[in-house]
């Protein structure tokens, strides 16, 4: 079972791979490494991380439906058993992704022997808005599948979702604003009553952030103004070993290779 996983946020996987993504993979402890934003086919993908994958990384991935928008991957040390493309659920033994968002590039799941890893990427959306709406069913769409799982589960990525006040640095100004709308947060508030566990945010009890994502726009970075929006969420015995949990911020603004950070934690 992996002991070191880690996600995050590319911001473009053929950008980031130039601005420091391969140099961190390079580096990195972690097991698997889910990716978000990739906005690249399966062949600019595999062609951005040919290094990394040279070096024995094995890649599955979900290419966005929309050219330039969404994509999500998984990373591994090791093949995986088995990879499913598009948020569903197994109907008579069949993975069956739900229509509307099989082939948006926003879901990718695949199995480890008895573990589970997805990696999501959720909408961004825009209160009172179709785009909202249309969140809202992605949002519903994973909850189905996260209560179906009944084993060893850790689904991570961008929710797009700042759960509480802790996890936003201006809650104040953002209580009317998608990404911190009350529905949103209830149903980060509903998983963790079913049985879920945010991992970070347990390693981390009562403190604001640790933020992981921060504005390329103004002084955010300097002054650490972010969001909380990329998560660990696990199920089953795993939800109890994480023991360290890390945002991987930069050191500087200029070292960055995405407006995220990579999640990294450590399990037991």
């Amino acid at each position: 079972m992996a002991k070191i996983i880690s996600t995050c946020n590319v911001n473009g996987v053929r950008a980031a791979a130039g601005k420091g993504l391969l140099e961190w993979l390079a580096a990195t402890e972690a097991d698997i490494v889910c990716l978000q934003e990739t906005r690249a086919t399966d062949e600019q993908t595999r062609s951005a991380l040919a290094p990394a994958l040279d070096a024995g990384w094995f890649l599955s991935h979900a290419e966005p439906g929309l050219k330039g928008r969404a994509g999500v991957a998984i990373l591994s040390r090791h093949q995986p058993d088995a990879v499913r493309v598009g948020v569903g659920l197994f109907q008579d033994g069949t993975w069956t992704p739900v229509a509307e968002f099989a082939t948006l590039g926003r879901y990718v799941e695949a199995d480890f022997d008895d573990l589970t890893i997805a990696s999501v990427y959720v909408h961004t959306g825009e209160a009172d808005t179709p785009l909202q709406d249309e969140k809202y069913r992605f949002l519903d769409a994973i909850g189905a599948r996260m209560l179906a799982h009944d084993g060893q589960f850790v689904i991570m990525g961008d929710w797009n979702v700042a759960h509480t006040e802790l996890d936003i640095k201006n809650w104040k100004g953002n209580v009317k604003n998608a990404g911190f709308l009350p529905r949103e947060r209830a149903w980060v508030s509903s998983m963790l009553a079913a049985g879920y566990a945010d991992v970070v945010r347990d390693v981390h009890p009562g403190v604001p952030g640790p933020y992981s994502w921060h504005s390329y726009r103004g002084r955010a970075f300097d002054n650490d103004a972010g969001w909380r929006i990329d998560y660990q969420l696990a199920r089953g015995e795993i939800a109890t070993r994480a023991k360290q949990a890390v945002v991987e911020k930069a050191a500087t603004y200029a070292e960055r290779w995405s407006d995220h950070a990579p999640v990294t934690v450590q399990y037991r």
